[in-house]
C-alpha cells in the first residue's frame, strides 16, 4: 500500500491502481481512521482500486483549531479535492456511521461522480431522538469548554483496531483510544456539526445502486434509520445483520466484505 499526504493535509492510503478495476473509496466514522478499513483493503486488494483517507482532524490528517473548521461541508469538499488530485472520476463510496452525513454531503454537491454506494450503519438525520435532544446542550457546553484548550495542529496516529474487535457500542476502551488519539476538540466539534442536519429529501434523489447494511441490535443509530433509508432511495439493497451492533466494520468484516462483494459483482 502507498501512504501519502494530499495538498490539503489529508493522509490517504492506497493500492497500486490499473485502469480497467473499479474504484473502491472507504471513509472512516467519527474519532476513527482509515486503519478501521486494512482487512477490507486486504480482501478487495486484487479485483478492486481502493483508496482509504482519514478526515481532517482524524488519524493522520491535519487537525484545526475552531469548530466550523470541522463541518461535514468542510469535509466533503476535502474528499472532493483528494479526488480531484488523483483523477478519480468514477468509483464506489463506502461508508461507517458519521462518515454516511459527510458522503451526503458529498452527494448534495457532487453525486455525479458516483458509480454506486454502500452505507454502514447510516443515520440521515440528527437531533430528533429524545436521547440527542438531552445530549445536544452537553455537548455544546463541552465545545464551548474545549476552545480553552491548547492547540497544535500536530496529526495523530493510527489505532490498531484488532485489538477492539467484539467491543460493544459504548466500550470505553476503544472510545478512549479513539478520542484520546483523535483528540477531544475534532470529536466534541465534529459530533455538534452534525446536530439539525437531515437528508430525508437527498435521499430521494439519489439514484446510483446503492447497497445497506445495518446491526440488528445498533444502539447508536438505530436499524429503523436504514430501514426508512432504503425506503427512500428506490434503487437500494438493504442487509439486516442479525445480533450485531454498530460497530460492524470492525465486528462483523466476514459478514460485510461478503456482502460488499455480491453486491459489486452484481454490478458488472
Amino acid at each position: 500500500m502507498i501512504e501519502k499526504i494530499s495538498k490539503n493535509g489529508l493522509y490517504y492510503r492506497l493500492n497500486d491502481f490499473h485502469e480497467n478495476q473499479s474504484t473502491l473509496v472507504f471513509v472512516h466514522g467519527i474519532s476513527g481512521s482509515s486503519s478501521a478499513w486494512l482487512s477490507y483493503e486486504k480482501f478487495f486488494n486484487d479485483k478492486y482500486n481502493t483508496l482509504s483517507l482519514d478526515l481532517r482532524g482524524h488519524g493522520k490528517s491535519i487537525k484545526y483549531k475552531n469548530c466550523n473548521d470541522y463541518s461535514l461541508e468542510k469535509m466533503a469538499d476535502d474528499i472532493k479535492k483528494l479526488l480531484e488530485e488523483l483523477k478519480l472520476n468514477k468509483f464506489t463510496l463506502i461508508s461507517h456511521s458519521f462518515a454516511v452525513l459527510v458522503v451526503f454531503e458529498f452527494i448534495k454537491k457532487y453525486g455525479e461522480m458516483l458509480n454506486s454506494l454502500i452505507l454502514l450503519s447510516p443515520n440521515f438525520s440528527v437531533g430528533e431522538r429524545p436521547l440527542e435532544k438531552i445530549a445536544k446542550p452537553f455537548i455544546k457546553f463541552l465545545a464551548f469548554a474545549v476552545k480553552a484548550l491548547p492547540f497544535s495542529q500536530k496529526p495523530g496516529r493510527h489505532i490498531d483496531y484488532e485489538k477492539y474487535k467484539n467491543s460493544g457500542d459504548w466500550n470505553v476502551r476503544r472510545m478512549m483510544a479513539d478520542i484520546g488519539n483523535t483528540g477531544l476538540r475534532t470529536y466534541i466539534f465534529g459530533s455538534l456539526q452534525t446536530y439539525g442536519k437531515n437528508y430525508a429529501e437527498l435521499l430521494e434523489k439519489i439514484a446510483v445502486p446503492t447497497l445497506i447494511i445495518h446491526g440488528e441490535k445498533d444502539t447508536i443509530f438505530p436499524v429503523e434509520n436504514s430501514k426508512i433509508i432504503a425506503d427512500k432511495i428506490k434503487n437500494s439493497k438493504l442487509v439486516i445483520l442479525p445480533n450485531t451492533d454498530h460497530i460492524i466494520v470492525l465486528n462483523n468484516f466476514p459478514e460485510v466484505s461478503v456482502e460488499i462483494k455480491k453486491f459489486l459483482e452484481s454490478k458488472k
